[in-house]
């Protein structure tokens, strides 16, 4: 038989009632916490895709511009081999 007595018995639940509210309380402050972390991080997120789809309509222009600028290149130097063979030479035409 245990010996504690109906007192002592109360006492024991009462202290574990406690912890286990403190424990409540420190799992409810953690969970606010990680909630607002993870609000941080989703706010973020959206601002990184923000950037990324910036950069990538940035990048297609330059790609695109890109592409018309070697047009013109080649063009030109079209037009000079066409007036000067050691040009064609040089280039490779």
């Amino acid at each position: 038989m245990n010996g504690l007595t109906g007192m002592e018995k109360f006492s024991h639940l009462e202290d574990k009632i406690y912890l286990t509210i403190e424990f409540a309380k420190r799992m409810r402050e953690e969970n606010e916490r990680v909630a607002k972390e993870m609000a941080e991080l989703r706010k973020a997120n959206l601002n990184l895709e923000e950037e990324r789809n910036r950069l990538s309509k940035k990048l297609e222009g330059l790609m695109t511009e890109r592409d018309a600028i070697q047009l013109k290149v080649e063009a030109m130097l079209d037009a000079m081999t066409m007036l000067d063979p050691e040009v064609a030479e040089a280039v490779g035409r």
